[in-house]
């Protein structure tokens, strides 16, 4: 989860864009559109999440293993990476 103001304002952006893509697909597919058109907009689309999912994960590992983390003083916990690596597992799937 995005802690920064500017890191949520980021987020809640794209996701708004993604939101409207989903729409534009859905009123696309609503009248027929053809498919070449419904390709690119699923990309617009897949673009846009890839996008949001890339920034959310950078905020992630730099929350969790980023200089702040370290000077704490807590190393990060296996969990932590362990959780990341299957989050990323399951998205590059």
């Amino acid at each position: 989860m995005p802690h920064s103001p500017d890191d949520k304002k980021r987020a809640l952006t794209r996701l708004r864009r993604i939101r409207g893509q989903a729409e534009a697909l859905e009123r696309a597919i609503e009248a027929e559109a053809a498919c070449g058109v419904l390709l690119q907009q699923i990309s617009a689309l897949r673009g846009a999440a890839g996008g949001l999912m890339a920034e959310v994960l950078d905020a992630h590992l730099r929350e969790t293993f980023g200089p702040d983390a370290q000077a704490a003083g807590a190393p990060p916990a296996a969990d932590d990476l362990d959780a990341i690596v299957k989050i990323l597992r399951t998205y590059l799937k």
